[in-house]
């Protein structure tokens, strides 16, 4: 399933994105002049299975480029079947379409992977006395359920190799609240926790878990919410980027999903190897300021 936004209850500011070999197997297998171009040293999951879930755009579409480019086996996972046909035939992975929501099939798609990016997500905003349960219990369901299922399910290959990593593309919003956001806010507060126990029962194993949580990133879902702010309050959308997204980020520019993607490659990394348990912010110093 691909971060998307969904009908919104109540109008307020948009919410941020919302994203292997054995370590010495990967130093045993040179690249050779040639291969695998644009690939930085110390880098080559030739012989591992990634798989990134909203993988048809985005965030998720920048990493499973990025883990292909290392030499990864990749699964592409949304439940848009027709975006990810582009990024099948250009060679990146091979397509799974879907629907996260289903928990059993979301285990299953995860079932003999070395890299699990858990990135799938969804959005509504409104006032705590008005949000839909359903709605709810829906996002819950997909972006902490669903992570579980997928951890779960990749975690016995993981443990046999005596290598994983698990990345969940969190958000600032997995470290503090923003207002009309509680089924979002609690699912990434949730994934966080998830993500620490990985961490801890992994470590011995080779495993490691981590967290990235970027701001504003530059995805679809942003975009859209950028054009919807800018037509409700009838100003132009440059002042919605620079007024309310980036309002308190002294970086002022929305972050590139090859940003978030760079992160997750550096997790796989051999040098990598001691971080875990993390949550590592990329948001311009937002939280700083």
């Amino acid at each position: 399933m691909t971060t998307r936004e969904s009908p919104q209850v109540s109008a307020t500011a948009p919410v941020p994105s919302d994203s292997a070999t054995p370590d010495a197997a990967v130093a045993s297998v040179p690249v050779m002049p040639g291969e695998m171009a644009g690939v930085e040293a110390g880098l080559d999951l030739r012989g591992c299975t990634a798989v990134v879930t909203g993988a048809a755009g985005g965030i998720g579409r920048a990493c499973a480029q990025r883990l292909r480019a290392a030499g990864a086996t990749v699964r592409l996972v949304d439940r848009d079947a027709e975006a990810l046909v582009p990024l099948a035939e250009s060679g990146v992975g091979t397509a799974f379409p879907v629907d996260l929501s289903d928990l059993d099939a979301a285990g299953e798609v995860a079932e003999g992977a070395d890299i699990v990016v858990n990135n799938a997500g969804v959005q509504t905003v409104a006032p705590i006395e008005e949000f839909p349960p359903e709605r709810f219990s829906l996002i819950l369901r997909l972006m902490l359920e669903a992570p579980f299922r997928l951890v779960r399910a990749a975690l016995p290959h993981m443990y046999e190799r005596g290598w994983g990593r698990i990345v969940n593309i969190s958000s600032v919003h997995g470290l503090r609240a923003s207002a009309y956001k509680a089924a979002y806010v609690s699912a990434k507060h949730g994934l966080e926790g998830l993500s620490k126990v990985t961490a801890v029962e992994g470590a011995a194993h080779g495993v490691t878990s981590n967290c990235i949580n970027p701001g504003y990133v530059r995805t679809p879902l942003v975009e859209r919410q950028i054009a919807e702010q800018a037509r409700a309050h009838e100003v132009p959308e440059e002042e919605v980027v620079r007024s309310v997204l980036l309002a308190r980020t002294p970086i002022k520019r929305l972050i590139e999903p090859e940003e978030v993607a760079a992160m997750v490659a550096y997790l796989c990394r051999p040098e990598a190897s001691f971080v875990n348990g993390s949550s590592l912010v990329i948001d311009g110093a937002w939280n700083a300021s």
